[in-house]
């Protein structure tokens, strides 16, 4: 059977405070958890022949967390764009670079670069606000669609497909809000660090039930 799959998928990878206190460790211990988790989907993504892929790292609001949390997050979100840099990717992060909360690590990767013999556009949202990304739309002074797009902070994000969220929570939290306006939503109650291949499969499958009209 022919599967009408995403050209463009946004991963919101949440629960794993939750997921750490579950195991009793302290909150913090969650993130590096789910480094394996977004090495396996990436896999999996590709073999599929998804042609771009975005994951919600962290954002402005998260950096109000508690300081050993928020080292957590940060060094994890590194340590995952790393990772992935090693892969045939075009690999590009989006953030606030002006903020001190941006890791200097990550500031090669604010240009697209296309990595080993290239491939699936891969993005990571690291120390993302969506005002942050709006922020230069207020000079356009433009209802133009594309006029808007060109003047996001994301520009080089192509609209979003498939948003797939881990942890049960049934919200965007902020992610991608132009890119996301027609993306379908689907919700996995499992914590990130508990990914399995078969949630991926199973968001596809419902993906492929779908009637796509972007409001048309």
């Amino acid at each position: 059977m022919h599967m009408k799959l995403p050209n463009h998928i946004g991963i919101i990878p949440d629960g794993n405070r939750r997921w750490a206190v579950k195991n009793k460790l302290s909150k913090e211990k969650g993130y590096v958890f789910g480094l394996t988790p977004g090495m396996k989907l990436f896999k999996l993504c590709e073999r599929l022949g998804i042609k771009e892929l975005t994951y919600y790292g962290f954002t402005t609001d998260n950096t109000k967390r508690p300081l050993i949390q928020r080292k957590a997050f940060t060094e994890a979100c590194v340590e995952a764009v790393k990772m992935l840099s090693k892969e045939d990717v075009s690999l590009l992060v989006v953030g606030n670079t002006d903020s001190n909360m941006f890791p200097k690590a990550l500031l090669p990767y604010t240009i697209r670069k296309n990595l080993g013999s290239g491939g699936m556009k891969l993005n990571f949202l690291v120390n993302y606000g969506w005002e942050w990304d709006l922020g230069k739309t207020q000079h356009s002074r433009t209802t133009n669609r594309h006029s808007i797009i060109s003047s996001l902070n994301s520009h080089d994000i192509s609209r979003v497909d498939l948003i797939i969220r881990w942890g049960g929570r049934r919200r965007l939290s902020g992610f991608l809000p132009v890119q996301s306006v027609y993306s379908d939503f689907y919700i996995i109650d499992d914590y990130w660090p508990d990914f399995k291949a078969e949630h991926l499969i199973k968001a596809l499958k419902w993906y492929n039930n779908q009637d796509i009209t972007l409001g048309g």
